[in-house]
């Protein structure tokens, strides 16, 4: 950032010029998305001596690996408002999401999915201390509504492809895009799931036609986000 508010923001908030740059110049976030995620990282490490949400090390690379990593998903579905993001754990990428979405205009909301009862609090009170439109659903990924309608659906470091799709599959099957981060095996996980190793066309069992690509990560050149449409 720049000398000046932006310089008294990246001081307070204890982030390295590289770090908050990428977020700022490569994804366009706002001075108070970076505040956010700011107070994400801060709660994250408050919570972390209490309940398992993320180890030191990871704690130390927050914003290179996790928050550029999950805040990288708004651009690839710019007109999607509401969103589901599926084991949201720590709030990766959910919470991330929602912090940028919050600096745009209009309704939106984040619908996060935990299973684990003190990781559902914790992304409650993140959500209200970061000022975020998120609704936390404490239960299985399962039991969740599947006749609610998503524009996007989420899931990071939460399963291999094929079981992801098959949990995102009610709301893919409302025309939800799924937006799923991926290391560097993204190619055998595409083909595990029907695709070629980059993605392209897979009809299923039951006749019903998906699609699939990639694009390249800000944050890891060997990491890919794997999209999955229903053709309709």
């Amino acid at each position: 950032m720049t000398d000046g508010v932006g310089g008294r923001v990246q001081r307070r908030i204890g982030v390295t010029a590289d770090s908050s740059d990428r977020l700022r110049i490569d994804l366009g976030v706002s001075r108070e998305t970076l505040e956010r995620l700011e107070t994400h990282r801060a709660l994250l490490a408050a919570w972390a001596r209490r309940i398992n949400l993320i180890g030191p090390d990871e704690l130390a690379h927050y914003w290179s690996r996790h928050a550029l990593d999950c805040a990288q998903l708004r651009r690839l579905a710019p007109e999607a408002r509401i969103w589901l993001d599926l084991g949201s754990g720590a709030g990766f990428p959910g919470l991330a999401i929602a912090a940028v979405l919050a600096a745009e205009e209009g309704p939106c909301r984040v619908d996060l999915v935990e299973q684990n009862a003190k990781k559902a609090a914790f992304l409650r009170e993140a959500a209200r201390a970061m000022g975020v439109q998120a609704r936390v659903i404490h239960g299985k990924l399962e039991s969740h509504d599947p006749q609610q309608t998503y524009d996007a659906v989420t899931a990071r470091a939460l399963a291999p492809l094929p079981r992801l799709i098959a949990h995102a599959r009610p709301w893919l099957d409302r025309g939800a895009l799924g937006l799923f981060p991926k290391g560097a095996d993204y190619g055998s996980e595409l083909q595990a799931a029907g695709f070629s190793d980059q993605g392209g066309v897979f009809e299923g069992p039951e006749g019903d036609v998906w699609e699939a690509d990639v694009a390249e990560s800000v944050s890891d050149p060997r990491a890919r986000i794997v999209r999955i449409r229903k053709r309709r």
